[in-house]
This record gives structure tokens, C-alpha cells and sequence, in this order.
């Protein structure tokens, strides 16, 4: 008893000196730790037993004290072995429990203090500590150097070492006679075991892991230097005996960090909320050979890549990256694997494929685009997808997967850490059992055929010993196939370095047995050849327009003589370039359409390349072309190439002798046009003004590209461009090619510019302003003189009905010769005049001056002499259309064609293909006196549109004539689609399927009972019918039930698939409110059916049970995911934006009556599911435009920027809601389960999402969750905020018990 005596009475005495010397507890820290760290002092058991009293009745700070020790006496540890042990021992005790202090002068010197003795101003880049930081940045700190300390006393340098373990190997005195005593060097090596015992039991609190998970979020480069060390440890534990005698504590703290990275919060599990953010229900579980089974969370995928076949739509930004964030968005929100998510992508684009086995007919989009989807997009997006793999996996999925390979992470998912390349693998060898899918269309089982030799005769030369990798082309009539669409998919992973050759060694990947010899013929490349010199001429030149190039050396040999060549070789350059390569080289196609857009900008004198940009014109005007070029989202670079073309052919006078484009040699005007209209084909320019607001909302539905757009998009990209060059970042989108390597402005051509705008004025408003000596008064006669030789004479034609001997200027026509003189006049000056002469046409046709047969007439030789004129007809008639100025005509065949021979059977056949959707109409009547009638501007220009006759040199004009006089029928009330399909089921009787699909889409510009039956439709044939919607359409369900099997069949075939139906009509919405309205109704519809299906089937017991509950969440995520999807592809953007900020608000502050009545177990478990489903609604819509984490730049500039504002409008009008400030409609129930549901959603798919809020929206919301009982999930919000949350946090978690 007496040395303990004397202990206490020397540690009474020191107390009692100490505090006489210390002002307050900051300073009595600072001169005891001195007093202990003092050479005289160092052991001296009565100040550390003074220190541990001080510790345990919190008269000192366990943070400020330990702060002051850990420099002074970790890197002496080995001198000094007794103080290292008394230290580790205090660790042990006080480590995990150090206490908030209150805000003031106190707390702010602990600050300064332990930010000093630590350094971790200097260490972590902080310009000012705050308490929080201090706390979480003194557990990163002590878990580093006592990791370090115990590898460097176990002789493993591990190279991560601070400049405070620098001073570990320097002791202060060092004694050989010390070295040889027993007990201080056993001393030694158990304190080395007994700090990693330390390290494992901080990390081992919740509280430590809270505050580690802090550094992981908001500073992870200062978390991966944790993992780096454990990565060490784990490389080097089978070469060290005190590692391998640890193995047990080091799968301990291994387990302990995984916690970190995981994330611990969850809801309370015993209530029903718990479960719905805990329910996994989108894997795979099975293989059909269709697809069909798999689960419908994957639909997305589906209607994206039908929606981007639409051929009235062309994308502002690459299908690539949509597509790609699209895949990365899914893996998150459906919780799979990399395998799943890329097979549920593969499978969709086979979908995509097979459901044009037997196209319509017409002027859309074709197998052609469906096979670059899926051969050329889809491998495109998984390559962005997978870059940021890398050549290893990272440091978390390193030591990750070495703490699964040793068994220390029991139960964990073992797919978390996956590499996304493997994943890509496994899913294509998964693939194969897809048989049903994989058969290849006719038109490409050659292709297929080749893909499977290829990979047979590589397999056989390396038998061989030779390694030959040449392959076989396959000519002639369609064979059985011996390849499928796998080969061909495989073939285009190859390409892009995604997987290598060691596939084709894959069971069952190469046939067994050869083909015959009668069914392929094996022959030399035509490439071959040409790459060996031979000139491009006779067969060669067909043979290369006939097959894929097969490497970018050929395209850039191709592209030189396109430039460099005689006359002769450009033009078969340029047409080789538009041929297979373009259209089936899939596995280079993205090389192709860069070459392609270079060879638009050639060097000047731009006349010099007349005929090959005549023949690069001609040949991309082909709609499958076209959608191609917006599938790799080449618009903007498109447009910007045609600008220069344009300006300058636009400028030239035609030759002398020009009488017509369509059957002369190229010119001038030839050249013009084609860049003209194929300019004009990537925007509306015939849009009138009302199409570009929407009811009560200022902007498009959907996000309408026009000419300022598209140089916008192509300039940002090109400061994208530079910005990245500058900061050395490495991009994702395609550099702008030829001459476009500088910002482009529409005031750099003047003479597009002022078509532009004149363009845009007689939109807007009439023409007027006449004069008699206006230049371009003068040219509309010249004209008119042109256009109507005999009649001119007469004055028939004139701009004034009262003044029958006037022409447009006012002045006499002059009969002599100049009068049918043609105008040889640039372009320009032509479309300046030309609004003139359809005003004086019209006007002089409907006063009687001019009939109907010779304004047709007119307009055609109009366009024969300058097609790029149809551009101003179209613009014009559709203005004067939607202004309803124009009395209506006849359509009885004598003035005007007559649609009566076949309107009845084609107004009852649009009205069978509505109803097999489930749309029910009023009958189209035609019976009665009344004869049909159409305004004049839509009479006309009907009239001409069917005088064009279906070449595919005029593929060109009818690119732009569809999409216009679609546009023309919704100008005016009365229903006009089945009086133009009539007619043009007359002219072209093989269109007639296509012509049909076309008009059934009419109902819904204006008939929103319509558009709310096709919704319903979709939800119907997707999910099934609710025991309320008395619905009819059963079977079949799922995707194929929404989107067909197929699109024909032997002609045209019903049932119509609604959901197709909606893609190909859902631009044609107006009322952006009332889209978002009727979509978020059915999803609440379908998400409370299952509730309601437990009460009407007679079942007393609430279905708790967790399988129960699971397809009660499962049928409220699909709901949520069909209604997010047809959402997303109506309006994009913008209608995502009003359901954040308006329609989802709306719909929580509005009462409804049928709540009222759901009493019950099961009523409340409705109310908690529709919660969920609009949650998870609003989080998939916004994570599938603006992406679940970091995006491209090119795709953050149009969407990711965006997402700040809506969703902390939203978040705000929660915390009024909250607060009390606004009175809410909804079910309480609903309420809750909608917060608490949107923030876990947060919590675990978007959490890059949270930093961007304002700190008082979350402050204020985390309030809301604690009033609730949700502390974990609030402090999971909290978390995630970024740096600036990180005091509340630290805060939160020491106060909590």
C-alpha cells in the first residue's frame, strides 16, 4: 500500500501545483503533458495517473489531451517504450468517447490548440478549422500513425508514411544497454499489437465510423490514404509473421472500414417504410430466349432506344451519352450487378432490332438505324461506361476483395466490387442462351455469317501455328445462318477494344460445323484492292459502295481522293463514303460520320468540289442516314458544316441555261439546295409561334432544336474543348472537325442571317410593306413571268384583286421578251422574293384569277427551278394555315384532288389501329351534303406534295415535305390527317401502313380525353389492367405487350402496341401540365392496386409479410419506372422540371376524396405506397436526364446543370411543408412515406445530389426527419452535404447517446 500511497500523495501535490500554474483547462492540459514529455519527468507514473483522473472527470478535453501527447510520444516510441504503452492505454479508454463542447472561447482555444500540436491545417488544406473538422480530422490522423508506427515495428515499410512517423527512426537517446533489456523490448513489440487493438476498436465505434464516412464523401483522396494502408497490409500479411499472427484483428478493423464504406444508416426496420428502401427486386432471375422474363425495371432502356427511332426527332446530343449515363443511372437505381445492367442493355437493343424484322414501308427510319443502335451506339456508351474501370481495379475494390477472398465480409453482395469490363463479359456470354433474339434478319446474315468465319478460321490458323487473322466476305442470296447477331456484337466489342479475340474461344461460340461451299463464296476484299491502287472506277467502284469499309487506313485513303482526285474519283469517293460503309460499317460507322462531316468543309474555292458535295448531299439525304448522323450526335457539327455551303453556293448565279434541279447536270442551285433543306431538316423552321409556348408555361414541351440552338450546342462543346486542353482533362466527346475548331455565329453569314430573319418576320406576322420600285418586288415578277408566261400577259396573277392589269410592283407587264426571261439570280435573291410570289399566287387563285390546277402547277415549276425554294412554301403556308385568314375549298376533284374514293376506309382504319391501342374517338364523319373542305394554303400545298414523284434523288425534298405537312394539319381545328392520307393512299398505295400510323397520331394534338386513353394504355399492357380501369388489353404484358413483337407482319397488323404509339404521338402534346398530371395519376393508380387487390380478395390480415411487401414495392417501382419513362421521352428536360417544381407540389397540397374513404390496414399501406411510388418517381426522372453522379461535360452543359435549381425548389417546398407554413392535401401517411422514402432514395442513389442544396434546406429538413424518430436518416442527409455540413454533423453524432 505504500507505493500507492505515495502516488496519491504525489499526485495531490502536483494537481494542487499545476493548478495554481494553469489559467484554465486549455493551459492545464498544455503543462501537464509538458510536465509528462519533460526528460526529468517522463515516467513518472504520478502525472499520468494525475492525467487519467483529469481525463476521467472531463476536467480536461480527452480531444485536446491526446492531441498534445500523440506528437511527443508516437515517434519515440521506441526509446520510450513505457510512455508509448500509458498512451495507447488512454487511447483505449478515452478515444472513443470525446464529448461536444459548446460554442465558446473555450472551445475555440481546444480548437487552435489541437490544430497546432497535429498540424492539420498544414496537412489537410484548411484555411480554418472549425470543431467538427478538428474532431474528424484527429481520428483520420491517429488511425494513420498508429497504423504506420506498427508496420514500421514489425520492419514493413509501407512508403505512406507523414511527416510526423518521419521522426519515428530518431530517438532521443538510444542505449545500447536499453536494447538488451528483455522486458522493455517485450514492451515493444506487444505495444505494436495493442495500437493496431487501438485502431480497431475507434474504428469499431459507430460514432468513429460516422465521422471516417465524413472524410470518404467529402474528401476522398484523404480516405484512400486509409485504404492505400490497407491495401499494404493485405499485399504483405502472407510474408509477415506479426501480420499472420494478427489475422484475426485485422479482419476485425477490415470489417470495420467495409462498414465505413457501406454506409450504415437504415430506416427502422420494423416499420413498413424500413422495408420499401430495403426491397432488391431487379435482378435476373432467369434466361428466356425472348427476354421476356426478365423484370420490367429495366424498361427505360426499351423506350429510350424506340423513342431515338423516331424520325421526326433528331438529338441535340449523342444517343452515346444518353445511353451511357442512361446504363449507369439503371445499375445504381435497380441495385445490380454490372452483368445484369449489361444484359438487360444488350437485350434491349436485340428488342430494338427484331421489332423491325418486317419494316413499313415509307420515309421513317429503317433496319438500317436499329442495327447502328444496337452495333455501333450500345458498344459506344458501354466503352464511355467502362473507361473510367481502368487497368486495375481501384484501391476500395483491391482491398475490398481481399477482405471477401479471406472470408472476413460474410454475406456481402459478392458482385459490389466487380469489375464493369468482367460484367461486360459475363453478360455476353450469358447472352448467347438468348437464341430467340439473336436469329439475324435476312438482310444481314451474310454479316453474321463472316463475324462466325472469322472467328473460326482464327481459331484454326492458331492451331495451324500461323496466327492468321484474315477473314472471309461473303457474297450472294441469303443462306442459312451460321452466324447470329452474338457474332456481330462480339465483332463490334472487338473493335472498340472492349473484350478481345479470347472470345471467340467461348463455349459454343463457333459453329461446329463449316458452311458448304454452295451457300459462301469466299473471295478478296474489294478494299484490298483499292488499297493496293487500283483507280475507283467500273466495278471496283460498285463493289466498294457495296461493302463496309474495315479500318480507318481505307477511309483516310478515300477521304484524300475525295479532296486531291480528278473530278471522276470525288464524286465516287464521296459516294463509296455514303454507301455500306456509312450505313452497315457498323464496327467503324463512327469513323465514317466523321469523315464524312470533314468532307463537307474542303478547302476553298468551295466550287471546286461541286460534284463531290453534290454527291456526299445526295447521298446523306437518305432518312436512315440522317438518323444515324443524330444517333452519334452529330447535328450541331452538321449544321455548322452546311453554313459555309450554303452562304457561298447560295451566292452563285446558275448557268445560263438552267431550267430545272431535278433533271440537270449539278450546279449551283443544285448544290445550294441540298445543303440548304438538309440544313433546314435539322430544325423546325416552319414552327409558328404559338408551337413554341405551352399552356401556362413559357418553352417547349419537348426541347425543339432550331439554328441558334445548334450553334450554341456546337460552340459550347468547342469551350468544352478548350477548357479541357487547358486543365488537362480528358473528354468524352468527339473533337468538332474540318473548319468548325472556332466558335460559330449566324452573323458571319450574312446572307443566311438575312433569310433568317425575314424568315422568321413573315412567320410572325403578314406581309406588307409594298412598293412599286422595290428591288425585291422586281425579282418576285420576273418570277411570276417565269412561272406564268401566258397568264402574266393577262395580269391575272397580281398581288392587288382589284387591279387586275397590275403585277406585284404596281407597274404594266411588259409582253415583249424579257417577260419569260428567266431570273438567273443567286439563290438568295430567289428566296428573298419568293414569300411575294406565294402571296400574289394565293391571293390571286382564291379572288379567281388564278385556278387551281395552274397554282399547283406553279408552285411544282417553282421548285423544279429552285427546290430550295420549298423551304418558303412550307414556312409561309404554315403560317398562313394556323392564322385561319384563308376561306376553305373544295376537294371535290374538279378544282382540287378528292380524297372520297377511299377517305371512308381510311378514316375506319384509323379509327381500328386507335382502338386496338385503346383509343376511342368520335367517328371522322364524311356523310351528308357537306362537301370537304381545306384551307386554301393547305389545299395548295397538299396538291404539290403529291405531284413529287418517290426517286431517291428527291429523297432530299421528301425529308423535309413529310414532317411539314404533318405540322400543316394541326394549324386548324377541323381534322385534315384523313383527308391528306387519303390522298396520298392514293399515290403511293405501298405507303399506305406507313400512311395510316402516320394520321392515327392527329387525335392527340388537341384531344386530351385521347391522350389520357393511350397513357392508360401504356400502364395497362405494360403492367397489367387495375381492378378498376376495365381495361381489356391482357396479354401479352410487359415489353412486348407495350411495344409490339414487331412493327408488321406481313402488313399491317393489330393490335397496335400503345406504348409505340405514344412514342411516335408524344411530341404532339401540348399542355405540359396536364402530360405530367395524367402520368403521375397512373403511377399512384397502379402502386395502390396491390393494396387494394388484398382487400377486395378478402383477406383480413395487413400482408406485412416481407415476400408480400416486396411485390407491393415491386409493382409500385414498375409503375414508377414506365410512368418516369414515358415522362422523360414527351418532354425531356423541361417536363421534367415543371413535375420538380409544379405538378408534384400541386398534387401534395390538393385534397381528394377517394382518400378519404381508404380506411384500414390496407388503407394505409396504399397511402404508404403511393408515397413510395412518386418518390421514386421524382428521384428516376431526374437521376435518367441528369445523371446519378459527375457527368460529361458535353451532357452536364445541357442537362446535369440544370438539376441544382428543381430540385432545391423542391426540397425548399418540403421544409415550408414541414415547417408548418403550408397546409397539405394529401394523406398524412402519404406525407411521411413520400419525405422519408425521397431521402433515403437520395441517401442511396444520388447522394451527389445533396451537396448541391442550400445548408438551411437541409438543416431545416433534418429537423423534419428527427421529428419523425428518423435520426439515422437524417444524419445519412446530413453526411452527404458536402464539407460545409461536416460541423453539424461532428456535432450531432458526439451529442447523440
Amino acid at each position: 500500500m505504500e507505493p500507492r500511497s505515495a502516488v496519491y500523495l504525489e499526485t495531490t501535490a502536483m494537481a494542487a501545483e499545476l493548478g495554481h500554474r494553469a489559467r484554465d483547462p486549455t493551459d492545464l492540459a498544455h503543462i501537464l503533458v509538458s510536465e509528462l514529455c519533460s526528460a526529468t519527468a517522463a515516467n513518472s507514473p504520478a502525472l499520468w495517473k494525475l492525467l487519467d483522473r483529469a481525463l476521467s472527470s472531463r476536467l480536461l478535453s480527452p480531444l485536446l489531451s491526446l492531441s498534445l501527447l500523440a506528437p511527443r510520444v508516437i515517434p519515440r516510441r521506441k526509446s520510450k517504450p513505457e510512455a508509448y504503452r500509458l498512451f495507447l492505454e488512454l487511447l483505449n479508454r478515452y478515444a472513443t468517447f470525446i464529448p461536444c463542447l459548446d460554442s465558446n472561447p473555450y472551445r475555440d482555444k481546444v480548437v487552435k490548440s489541437v490544430d497546432d500540436a497535429l498540424q492539420l491545417s498544414q496537412n489537410y488544406g484548411f484555411e480554418k478549422m472549425g470543431f467538427g473538422c478538428v474532431v474528424v480530422f484527429f481520428y483520420l490522423d491517429l488511425i494513420s500513425k498508429l497504423i504506420d508506427s506498427t508496420m514500421e515495428d514489425w520492419g514493413l515499410k509501407s512508403g505512406y508514411e507523414g511527416e510526423a512517423c518521419e521522426a519515428m527512426d530518431v530517438d532521443d537517446v538510444v542505449k545500447m544497454n536499453e536494447r538488451r533489456n528483455e522486458h522493455r523490448e517485450n514492451l515493444r513489440r506487444t505495444n505494436a499489437r495493442l495500437a493496431l487493438e487501438v485502431v480497431e476498436k475507434i474504428t469499431a465505434s459507430k460514432k468513429t465510423r460516422i465521422l471516417l464516412r465524413l472524410v470518404r464523401l467529402n474528401m476522398s483522396e484523404k480516405f484512400r490514404d486509409v485504404m492505400r494502408r490497407l491495401q499494404y497490409i493485405e499485399v504483405h500479411k502472407s510474408t509477415s509473421p506479426s501480420l499472420v499472427s494478427a489475422d484475426h484483428l485485422l479482419s476485425k478493423l477490415f470489417t470495420n472500414i467495409q462498414k465505413v464504406m457501406d454506409g450504415e444508416y437504415q430506416l427502422a426496420k420494423n416499420q413498413v417504410i424500413g422495408v420499401l428502401i430495403d426491397v432488391h427486386s431487379c435482378g435476373w432471375t432467369s434466361c428466356h430466349n425472348s427476354g421476356a422474363g426478365r423484370t420490367p425495371c429495366w424498361i427505360p432502356f426499351d423506350i429510350s432506344m424506340e423513342n431515338a427511332m423516331d424520325g421526326k426527332h433528331l438529338n441535340a446530343i449523342s444517343c452515346i451519352e444518353i445511353l451511357a449515363e442512361l446504363t449507369k443511372t439503371l445499375q445504381v437505381v435497380n441495385q445490380a450487378s454490372w452483368q445484369e445492367t449489361f444484359l438487360a442493355l444488350w437485350v434491349s437493343a436485340l428488342r430494338l432490332v427484331q421489332r423491325d424484322r418486317e419494316p413499313l414501308e415509307g420515309p421513317i427510319p429503317h433496319l438500317d438505324a436499329r442495327l447502328c443502335m444496337l452495333l455501333s451506339i450500345v458498344p459506344l456508351a458501354i466503352a464511355h461506361v467502362v473507361k473510367d474501370d481502368g487497368a486495375a481495379p481501384s484501391l476500395e475494390q483491391n482491398c475490398m476483395l481481399g477482405i471477401s477472398k479471406n472470408g472476413y465480409d460474410q454475406g456481402s453482395d459478392g458482385n459490389k466490387f466487380s469489375s464493369k469490363r468482367h460484367g461486360l463479359i459475363s453478360a455476353l456470354q450469358v447472352l448467347g442462351q438468348f437464341s430467340g433474339l439473336l436469329s439475324p434478319p435476312p438482310s444481314v446474315v451474310i454479316a453474321a455469317n463472316n463475324a462466325a468465319s472469322k472467328a473460326h478460321v482464327f481459331i484454326s490458323s492458331l492451331k495451324k501455328g500461323n496466327g492468321s487473322r484474315s477473314g472471309v466476305v461473303q457474297n450472294g442470296p441469303p443462306v442459312k445462318a451460321v452466324g447470329s447477331m452474338l457474332h456481330l456484337i462480339v465483332e463490334a466489342c472487338i473493335a472498340r477494344k472492349l473484350v478481345d479475340t479470347s472470345a471467340y474461344f467461348w463455349p459454343g461460340y463457333v459453329v461446329p460445323q463449316a458452311p458448304s461451299n454452295d451457300s459462301i463464296s469466299t473471295h478478296e476484299s474489294p478494299w484490298s484492292t483499292f488499297m493496293a491502287g487500283a483507280p475507283l472506277i467500273g466495278s471496283l467502284k460498285n463493289a466498294l459502295i457495296m461493302t463496309p469499309a474495315s479500318s480507318p487506313l481505307e477511309l483516310e485513303r478515300l477521304y484524300n481522293i475525295a479532296l486531291n482526285g480528278s473530278e471522276e474519283e470525288k464524286s465516287a469517293a464521296a459516294k463509296i463514303l455514303c454507301g455500306a460503309s456509312l450505313i452497315s460499317g457498323w464496327n467503324i460507322q463512327e469513323h465514317v460520320v466523321c469523315t464524312l462531316i470533314k468532307l463537307l468543309s474542303p478547302p476553298l474555292p468551295l466550287a471546286d468540289h461541286m460534284l463531290m458535295l453534290n454527291a456526299i448531299l445526295l447521298g446523306v439525304s437518305c432518312v436512315d442516314i440522317v438518323h444515324i448522323l443524330s444517333l452519334f450526335g452529330k447535328v450541331p457539327q452538321v449544321a455548322v458544316a452546311l453554313l459555309p455551303l450554303c452562304e457561298a453556293f447560295g451566292s452563285l448565279s446558275p448557268p445560263p441555261d438552267h431550267r430545272s434541279c431535278i433533271s440537270d447536270a449539278p450546279s449551283a442551285y443544285s448544290v445550294f439546295s441540298c445543303a440548304f433543306l438538309f440544313l433546314l431538316r435539322l430544325w423546325k423552321f416552319y414552327r409558328p409561334p404559338q408551337e413554341h409556348c405551352i399552356a401556362g408555361r413559357v418553352g417547349n414541351v419537348w426541347m425543339q432544336l432550331t439554328l441558334d440552338y445548334l450553334l450554341l450546342l456546337h460552340n459550347t462543346m468547342i469551350e468544352i474543348q478548350k477548357s479541357a486542353a487547358i486543365e488537362g482533362a480528358k473528354i468524352t466527346i468527339d473533337p468538332p472537325n474540318g473548319s468548325s475548331v472556332q466558335p460559330v455565329y449566324i452573323d458571319s453569314f450574312p446572307k443566311l442571317r438575312a433569310w433568317y430573319l425575314q424568315n422568321q418576320a413573315y412567320i410572325a406576322s403578314t406581309l406588307s410593306g409594298m412598293s412599286n420600285k422595290n428591288p425585291v418586288h422586281q425579282v418576285a415578277n420576273r418570277i411570276l413571268s417565269m412561272l406564268y408566261q401566258k397568264t402574266a400577259k393577262n395580269g391575272s396573277v397580281s398581288a392587288n384583286p382589284s387591279t387586275s392589269s397590275s403585277n406585284i410592283s404596281g407597274s404594266p407587264v411588259n409582253s415583249g421578251d424579257d417577260v419569260h426571261k428567266r431570273p438567273m439570280l443567286p439563290a438568295w435573291e430567289i428566296l428573298e422574293a419568293t414569300p411575294f410570289v406565294l402571296e400574289a399566287m394565293l391571293s390571286a387563285c382564291a379572288h379567281g384569277r388564278l385556278s387551281s390546277r395552274d397554282l399547283t402547277t406553279g408552285l411544282r415549276d417553282l421548285v423544279d427551278f429552285l427546290p430550295a425554294s420549298l423551304a418558303t412554301i412550307i414556312s409561309y403556308f404554315s403560317a398562313e394555315i394556323t392564322r385561319g385568314i384563308w376561306k376553305p375549298v373544295p376537294m371535290n376533284g374538279t378544282d382540287w384532288p378528292s380524297p372520297a374514293a377511299n377517305l371512308l376506309s381510311v378514316a375506319s382504319e384509323i379509327k381500328d389501329i386507335l382502338e386496338s391501342a385503346g383509343v376511342h374517338t368520335p367517328d371522322f364523319h364524311t356523310s351528308g351534303t357537306s362537301p370537304i373542305m381545306l384551307p386554301l394554303p393547305m389545299a395548295a400545298f397538299v396538291s404539290l406534295t403529291i405531284t413529287f414523284k418517290l426517286d431517291k434523288t428527291l429523297e432530299y425534298i421528301h425529308g423535309v415535305v413529310g414532317q411539314a405537312l404533318e405540322n400543316c394539319s394541326t394549324g386548324f381545328a377541323w381534322p385534315s390527317m384523313p383527308v391528306i392520307g387519303a390522298l396520298w393512299t392514293q399515290k403511293v398505295p405501298r405507303w399506305h401502313d406507313f400512311i395510316l400510323l402516320t394520321c392515327s397520331r392527329s387525335p392527340f394534338t388537341r384531344d386530351k380525353g385521347a391522350t389520357t386513353q393511350l397513357i392508360r394504355s401504356c400502364f395497362s399492357s405494360f403492367l397489367g389492367p387495375t381492378l378498376t380501369s376495365g381495361s381489356h388489353l391482357i396479354a401479352p404484358l410487359g415489353v412486348n405487350g407495350l411495344l409490339g413483337e414487331a412493327i408488321s407482319d406481313e402488313g399491317f397488323r393489330l393490335p397496335v402496341a400503345p406504348g409505340f404509339l405514344y412514342l411516335r404521338s408524344c411530341r404532339l402534346f401540348h399542355d405540359t401540365h396536364f402530360i405530367n398530371e395524367v402520368i403521375l395519376r397512373m403511377v399512384v393508380e397502379w402502386a395502390r392496386e396491390p393494396a387494394t387487390g388484398w382487400t377486395s380478395s378478402g383477406c383480413t390480415r395487413l400482408k406485412s409479410s416481407r415476400n408480400s411487401l416486396a411485390f407491393a414495392v415491386g409493382r409500385a417501382k414498375e409503375a414508377a419506372s414506365l410512368g418516369t419513362s414515358l415522362l422523360c421521352v414527351a418532354g425531356g428536360l423541361q417536363l421534367v422540371q415543371v413535375f420538380y417544381e409544379e405538378t408534384l407540389p400541386t398534387y401534395l397540397l390538393t385534397a381528394r376524396e377517394a382518400e378519404s374513404a381508404d380506411k384500414g390496414s390496407s388503407g394505409s399501406l396504399s397511402h404508404i405506397l403511393e408515397g413510395y411510388a412518386i418518390a421514386y418517381m421524382l428521384i428516376l426522372s431526374g437521376a435518367s436526364l441528369w445523371g446519378v453522379g459527375e457527368t460529361s461535360s458535353a451532357y452536364a452543359s445541357l442537362f446535369s446543370s440544370k438539376r441544382a435549381r428543381s430540385v432545391g425548389i423542391h426540397l425548399d417546398f418540403i421544409v415550408w411543408a414541414l415547417e408548418g407554413n403550408i397546409t397539405l392535401g394529401c394523406n398524412p401517411v402519404t406525407w411521411k412515406s413520400y419525405v422519408s422514402c425521397l431521402v433515403g432514395l437520395l441517401v442511396c442513389f444520388v447522394p451527389a445530389w445533396v451537396p448541391e442544396m442550400k445548408q438551411e434546406t437541409l438543416r431545416k429538413l433534418t429537423l423534419g426527419l428527427r421529428g419523425w424518430g428518423e435520426f439515422d436518416l437524417a444524419l445519412a442527409l446530413l453526411e452527404r452535404g458536402g464539407p460545409a455540413s461536416m460541423e453539424e454533423v461532428v456535432e450531432t453524432v458526439l451529442r447523440s447517446p
